[in-house]
């Protein structure tokens, strides 16, 4: 894979900043991975610069450790900080699920009948980076349809412990078919106007999140704080 980043300075820090943060979020840059300035640099081919101030915004997001005397490492996953994110995600979404049942636009509801489509190609082709971003996809949807976009952004912003522990339940068990279940009956109950449904659906999707950690606890102690 080619890492050269052929753009101008400031881009080339956006860039850096970017790769690195997906490379971390998709489980590519495991948690505990030490990171090194001049290895990155070198990978890259940029300077130690955008490196530097790339590993700065990644540990102010909680993604990157600096420890004296030790170094720089991928962050471990902030079990407190899962449940939080886990927590936020429930009653925000539950309430955003009850709106769309309540008013959601037909161009809305093309696009997760579209994603659904995508989520089983994905199931048949066993694709967890694919599928992850389905699974995003399909919530962002709901916020994108109800009016909420802002809310979504500041849901990412927090949610980045989450993520990675659900990233990591999607690559260790490549059984899908309850997360695509779960979706398609959402989306049927939004299609039906069902809001009472469509919330206890919601509720209990966001719920496997506690079960899933601690099984991914036992069997990956040493990504988790």
């Amino acid at each position: 894979m080619n890492y050269t980043m052929r753009t101008q300075p400031a881009s080339t820090r956006d860039a850096v900043y970017l790769k690195l943060r997906e490379q971390i979020m998709k489980l590519e840059l495991p948690p505990g991975t030490p990171l090194s300035e001049n290895e990155t640099s070198t990978l890259f081919q940029v300077s130690r610069t955008p490196v530097r101030e790339s590993f700065l915004r990644l540990a102010q997001e909680g993604l990157v450790q600096v420890l004296p005397q030790r170094g720089t490492f991928v962050s471990l996953i902030d079990t407190e900080l899962v449940e939080e994110g886990r927590f936020m995600r429930e009653q925000l979404e539950r309430s955003v699920i009850r709106l769309a049942c309540e008013h959601f636009p037909e161009e809305s509801l093309a696009l997760l009948e579209l994603n659904l489509r995508l989520q089983k190609d994905c199931m048949a082709r066993q694709q967890d980076k694919d599928m992850f971003e389905l699974d995003e996809a399909f919530h962002r949807i709901l916020f994108e349809g109800c009016r909420k976009s802002n809310i979504w952004a500041v849901v990412g912003q927090m949610n980045v412990h989450l993520n990675r522990s659900r990233m990591l339940r999607l690559v260790d068990d490549h059984r899908w078919e309850h997360l695509y279940d779960q979706h398609e009956r959402m989306a049927q109950a939004i299609r039906e106007h069902d809001a009472d449904r469509a919330e206890q659906l919601m509720k209990e999707h966001l719920s496997l999140n506690i079960t899933d950690q601690e099984l991914l606890k036992r069997k990956y102690p040493n990504y988790y704080k």
